[in-house]
């Protein structure tokens, strides 16, 4: 588990246009990022 001010693995995550980026790439472009994940957009209930 990530705790405050740990940095986040080496990942990877499809984009709308079809293409992966990585944190790697993502970071090379921007100083910083935030990463959202809603777990529940595809669950039922």
């Amino acid at each position: 588990m990530l705790k405050v001010g740990d940095k986040a693995p080496e990942f990877k995550l499809p984009t709308t246009g079809n293409h992966e980026i990585t944190l790697a790439d993502a970071l090379a472009k921007h100083k910083a990022l935030v990463f959202l994940f809603y777990v529940l957009d595809f669950t039922g209930g």
